[in-house]
């Protein structure tokens, strides 16, 4: 089967998915998931069946990198300051500190299991253990909605949704800056520019395509030369992150953030964003699953205590930022539960890290993230509803600072 045909017979089932039978389970049965596209795609990868072969893999990897760089700039896109400064301080402080809390604590523990179970020499560990960081602090948003149409109103949904997108931005960050700070020497003699310098250069690519589009089109409110447009901007400024090794990720996540604070089509900037996203995202798992290779028995030690220190860690996290914070009486102490579920963004954090670096460390990484997702993503919703409570009728949530995606994850 030739690579065009593959991915036609993806996307097409990728949109299938995303439009019927994903909203028929989220509605029904309170399950929402992406854990079952990363099973399929391991099915279809060359490990298994070897229908997406290694080759088909390597040619869509512009494709995936394009996928990448959507969900930065939709998770962007979420971020308008117009509706932020409603939402009450104390829920961003309370955000703040769970996300910042979790990347740390993971990180940290991380490199004691990757030091003490493998024997890795703790340098040669940050890097890696980090990244695990900022994807254990990435949580899944895609419950919220569908508890939401329980007409639930309650302090805990609305901390959700702030700490939903804040754990997204202090992942994506963490993740940009690590990449700048581990960011590999250039060939030859020349000077190599610092971590700093490279921080620069990502967030310029990001704030310069912006600050272009809308130049050019921030008046547009045609949906179809609006998906062109963003089609375009997000291609070049993620194809030109990952040209120089930097994350797409943050690049992206700034395009989208100018231009729903900048121009006044942004209802039609973020529409566009998100009905495209479902099924680019559902893409992306699939393709990731197709990506993994197994680990070898001594890494399993290490997934194993990933799976169960995120947990710990952000339930754990969450409750102490709302004691600083001076919230915890108003969202409760069990308020981190509904954060347990992984997202996409963990799985495009990975499969980022590992295409910048094939060692046995990214693989363990890449299987951790998987791991995680596939135990956690099924019970997003219902983790939310046990933080929530109760339905109350005849009322809806209000004032959260993201919309809720609708497949699998961010």
């Amino acid at each position: 089967m030739s690579s065009g045909l593959t991915l036609l017979l993806i996307v097409a089932a990728a949109f299938l998915a995303a439009h019927v039978v994903f909203d028929l389970l989220a509605r029904r049965l309170l399950i929402v998931s992406g854990a079952e596209y990363l099973f399929l795609g391991i099915l279809l990868g060359p490990r298994v069946s070897g229908i997406i072969s290694a080759g088909v893999l390597d040619g869509f990897g512009p494709f995936l990198v394009l996928a990448i760089g959507w969900m930065g700039a939709t998770i962007g896109s979420h971020f308008e300051l117009a509706r932020m400064v409603r939402i009450r301080g104390a829920f961003f402080e309370t955000a703040f500190l769970e996300a910042a809390l979790s990347l740390a604590v993971i990180s940290g523990l991380m490199i004691a299991v990757l030091v003490l179970v493998l024997g890795v020499p703790p340098d040669e560990a940050i890097v890696p253990a980090t990244v695990l960081g900022c994807i254990g602090a990435a949580s899944s948003l895609s419950g919220l909605g569908v508890v939401a149409r329980q007409r639930l109103r309650r302090p805990v949904l609305r901390l959700v949704a702030v700490a939903g997108g804040m754990d997204a931005a202090v992942a994506i960050v963490g993740f940009g800056l690590l990449l700048c700070l581990a960011h590999p020497l250039p060939p030859g003699g020349v000077r190599p520019p610092t971590p700093t310098e490279w921080a620069v250069i990502g967030v310029a690519l990001g704030t310069i395509g912006g600050l272009v589009f809308h130049l050019f089109l921030g008046g547009e409110r045609n949906p179809d030369r609006l998906f062109i447009s963003l089609a375009g901007a997000l291609t070049l400024a993620s194809g030109a992150a990952a040209y120089v090794r930097l994350s797409p990720l943050l690049s992206t996540m700034l395009i989208g953030a100018i231009l729903v604070n900048t121009t006044r089509s942004r209802h039609e900037i973020r529409l566009v964003l998100h009905r495209v996203q479902g099924p680019l995202y559902v893409v992306l798992l699939i393709f990731a699953g197709a990506a993994w290779e197994p680990v070898g028995i001594e890494a399993v030690g290490p997934v194993v205590a990933f799976v169960l220190i995120r947990p710990f860690a952000k339930m754990g996290s969450a409750r102490l930022a709302a004691r600083l914070a001076r919230t915890l009486s108003l969202v409760g102490p069990q308020w981190g539960t509904a954060l347990l579920g992984q997202g996409s963004l963990a799985v495009a954090i990975a499969l980022n890290y590992r295409t910048y670096d094939n060692s046995a460390l990214s693989n363990l990484v890449f299987t951790a993230a998987i791991a995680s997702v596939l135990l956690t993503d099924l019970l997003s919703a219902r983790f939310v509803r046990a933080a929530a409570g109760r339905p109350e009728p005849g009322v809806v949530p209000r004032g959260t600072l993201a919309e809720t995606p609708r497949a699998g994850g961010r």
